[in-house]
């Protein structure tokens, strides 16, 4: 009997479970083509999501439209090459959105640069660049996916935070400020459109082996993968309707955060 239970857990497929769920859905994900973004977009189209991918390269949103919809054939992959250090084009990809895209269900704000300065020894460049990227592109990515969603009163939106909205980081002081920005910005948006039915959910992972750690030193035992990332936000969302996850934390289990 617990041989075929522990036999059942492990060929439990949780792309399986999750089709339904994610069925005729769209999520538009930033820095789609590396990292966690990549991961997450692996992981929602595995599902049956269609996807509205963004990031700064054209032919890496190419490459991974044309793969994704080659190992899904179910789903639809469109794309939007935006640098988000830009305004005028974070403008742009807002507009295309809005006049080209029915609904958006599934909003993941991912972008985001690390800057490792410290408050004293910045540039005003690397202030306004972390500011553009790591905050004013959710912020007004959030406001304007968030209006449609609550006149659809469905949606979910998921703000990748950094362990740094907790713990801060001196000699990476703009990012750090960035982080509780957005840890502030989920959590006034949640308020304003719970009674909508909307669902706002703050990611922080620590410690993230992506293309910004190569060739650390740092053992990768003591990291967390971008997958962990993406199987959290699958897995929040198939929660119950009556339910909200308000933030998840993911740490590496061993080293530092």
């Amino acid at each position: 009997m617990f041989d075929l239970l522990a036999d059942k857990l492990l060929n439990f497929d949780i792309k399986r479970i999750a089709m339904p769920l994610f069925t005729d859905k769209t999520a538009l994900i930033t820095g789609a083509t590396k990292g966690m973004g990549l991961a997450i977009a692996e992981k929602l189209a595995e599902c049956g999501c269609n996807l509205l991918l963004s990031a700064r390269n054209r032919e890496s949103l190419e490459t991974l439209k044309i793969r994704l919809e080659e190992s899904n054939p179910d789903i639809t992959v469109q794309y939007f090459a935006c640098d988000f250090g830009d305004n005028e084009q974070l403008t742009k990809l807002i507009h295309w959105v809005e006049e080209r895209i029915l609904r958006v269900d599934i909003l993941v704000n991912n972008v985001g640069i690390f800057r490792p300065v410290s408050l004293l020894n910045e540039s005003d460049e690397d202030f306004d660049l972390q500011m553009q990227i790591n905050y004013r592109t959710p912020h007004r990515l959030s406001r304007s996916v968030a209006r449609s969603m609550c006149k659809n009163r469905k949606g979910h939106i998921f703000n990748i935070s950094s362990i740094a909205s907790r713990e801060p980081v001196s000699s990476a002081a703009t990012y750090t400020v960035t982080k509780y920005a957005v840890r502030g910005l989920t959590q006034v948006l949640r308020d304003e459109v719970r009674p909508y039915g909307i669902k706002v959910t703050e990611i922080i992972p620590g410690s993230t082996l992506t293309a910004s750690w190569e060739g650390t030193t740092v053992p990768a035992d003591q990291f967390i993968l971008p997958t962990d990332i993406a199987t959290a936000i699958v897995t929040c969302l198939q929660v119950s309707v009556g339910a909200h996850v308000d933030e998840i934390v993911i740490k590496p289990q061993y080293g530092n955060s």
